[in-house]
């Protein structure tokens, strides 16, 4: 009696996306990258991410927010579950199936978000059992933000963002992310801020204690008075109206307001889930934003979950 041909089991990780909380930008690193000290929190805006045993390597990308994301070799989850197979000398390839709830190209680290999400599907399809931290450092390779999103929840980045330390955030924080048109490249935004303060003396970047014992406190009040992104002032001058969407805003009632990472999205703090509701109404009625998205954080990195869920 011959047993019937079983077909691929696929593992599905839901991965989230991020906000910083505090992106500080030192000086230009010989290796071109600048120093950085960044608190990162993990948000429940999220991707499911499905791998499954293929004869080549492929992917495909779809939901709400697929427009604009690669398809080919140059998709970041691609090049992740490639360099994981690299390392561990598997000889299989995988097709990747990515569901996109994060938004594309809005300083959220979607991208980024996938390969995590990537490696950590890839181990447990090829039953590896890699640590947490060794995947960690693959994707260290790959994108600054990628071991934070193995790890989710909350963290200080140094380094270039991938080295991290956990943070004691207490309490949960609710956040209205408003979505503008098109997207902003990274490294115009550091080109731009490079030309901004070229005249500036630049101190090494550290984490601010106002900032940790504001998460310690676990007061959304507290934090507002210190987040804080270096980036902020370049990603303006190269979208003069996100000051306005930051305004419109304060002007709903959100406790702070700040630019996602190297933007376009407006990150909104606001004080409960009831306000972040009504946050999120106005700015949607204002018209001033593309899409308006709530969540709130911290919440874990990623993550494999039955299967993918529509």
């Amino acid at each position: 009696m011959t047993s019937a041909h079983l077909a691929p089991v696929p593992v599905t990780v839901r991965v989230p996306g991020k906000v910083n909380l505090e992106l500080l930008v030192g000086g230009l690193r010989p290796d071109g990258f600048h120093s950085l000290s960044t608190v990162f929190q993990a948000v429940s805006l999220h991707d499911d991410v499905t791998v499954v045993e293929a004869d080549d390597w492929g992917c495909t990308v779809t939901g709400p927010l697929a427009v604009g994301v690669p398809e080919s070799g140059d998709n970041l989850a691609v090049r992740a579950a490639r360099a994981l197979a690299r390392v561990t000398e598997i000889d299989t390839a995988v097709h990747i199936t990515i569901r996109k709830g994060i938004p594309v190209a809005g300083g959220m680290a979607g991208g980024s978000a996938d390969a995590a999400a990537a490696l950590v599907a890839c181990d447990r399809l090829w039953e590896l059992g890699m640590a947490r931290e060794e995947l960690e450092e693959i994707g260290a390779d790959l994108g600054s933000d990628v071991p934070f999103l193995v790890a989710g929840g909350t963290a200080i980045g140094s380094g270039r963002g991938e080295r991290l330390a956990p943070v004691l955030a207490r309490g949960t924080f609710h956040w209205v992310f408003a979505l503008a048109e098109g997207g902003l490249s990274t490294p115009t935004v550091f080109a731009e801020i490079d030309r901004l303060r070229a005249d500036r003396d630049i101190p090494e970047p550290s984490p601010t204690p106002e900032l940790m014992g504001a998460l310690r406190s676990g007061d959304p009040t507290q934090l507002a008075l210190h987040l804080r992104n270096d980036l902020q002032e370049a990603a303006i001058a190269l979208r003069p109206g996100l000051q306005e969407v930051i305004d419109d805003g304060l002007e709903f009632g959100a406790l702070a307001g700040i630019v996602s990472g190297s933007g376009p999205t407006v990150a909104f703090l606001a004080r409960d889930h009831e306000t972040a509701l009504d946050l999120a109404v106005a700015l949607t009625a204002s018209g001033a934003v593309r899409d308006v998205r709530r969540a709130h954080g911290p919440v874990h990195g990623a993550h494999v979950i039955p299967g993918p869920v529509d």
